[in-house]
């Protein structure tokens, strides 16, 4: 008798399959391909450099020195321009609370006028030379805080695609910085007010309909002055 050939093909067993899972749709996820994920112009449809950014050709709302317009705001930002600063850095960035912007603005600005201040008043008490040095010291620090607070404008300005007006953000602040707390909040309260408004709209409940029997038919006048009494028109407003 021969002998059996051995057969060619194994025979798996369930300790010899692997048991991995498969998550349904896991294999049909969209692969990313960086050349594709381009910027391209709205209008001719060229792609676009990754350092372009869009021209910044709209117009403020207010000008910069309109503080009158809003007079809560420009009395917060002429007694307290580090609260109004505070709130113009967490309107802008909602992650950053108002206190620690407001904080680092009261101590290096409000500060450095109080400091200014009484080595003006004290200026026979001091040495003139130390009283230059204090002068210029904080005449550096006004200029960094100018670079800090323009920065701010400056992003306000890429989020709302605003123009330069009158001049370069940082020169504002270290030359108008009062008035400039005060346009850049109330560019940004007017901002806010157009899109809440945009979004609101007006509901109307569809008419009620009703089921007549056949003694509604028989006694109209009866069974339209019941239904009024019960049933009453229905608007809805969002606001």
């Amino acid at each position: 008798m021969e002998e059996r050939k051995q057969s060619r093909y194994v025979k798996l067993t369930k300790d010899n399959v692997s048991m991995e899972d498969i998550t349904p749709g896991e294999l049909n996820q969209p692969i990313e391909v960086p050349q594709l994920a381009v910027h391209k112009c709205m209008e001719c449809g060229q792609p676009l450099p990754e350092s372009y950014t869009p021209p910044a050709d709209e117009p403020w709302m207010t000008g910069i020195f309109g503080c009158t317009e809003d007079r809560e705001n420009c009395l917060t930002g002429l007694f307290c321009p580090c609260v109004l600063f505070g709130r113009n850095v967490e309107t802008l960035h909602e992650e950053t609370p108002w206190t620690g912007p407001c904080i680092c603005h009261a101590i290096f600005v409000e500060g450095g006028i109080a400091l200014a201040t009484a080595t003006a008043i004290f200026n026979g008490f001091i040495d003139p030379g130390t009283s230059f040095l204090i002068f210029e010291g904080l005449f550096f620090t006004w200029w960094m805080c100018g670079i800090y607070t323009g920065q701010v404008r400056q992003n306000l300005q890429k989020k709302y695609h605003l123009e330069n007006s009158p001049c370069d953000p940082c020169c504002v602040h270290c030359c108008m910085h009062w008035c400039a707390l005060c346009q850049e909040h109330r560019e940004m309260k007017g901002r806010l007010s157009d899109s809440f408004f945009s979004e609101t709209t007006i509901v109307n409940a569809p008419p009620i309909q009703e089921m007549k029997s056949t003694d509604d038919k028989e006694h109209p006048e009866t069974s339209s002055s019941a239904n009024s009494k019960e049933h009453t028109g229905l608007e809805l407003q969002v606001v």
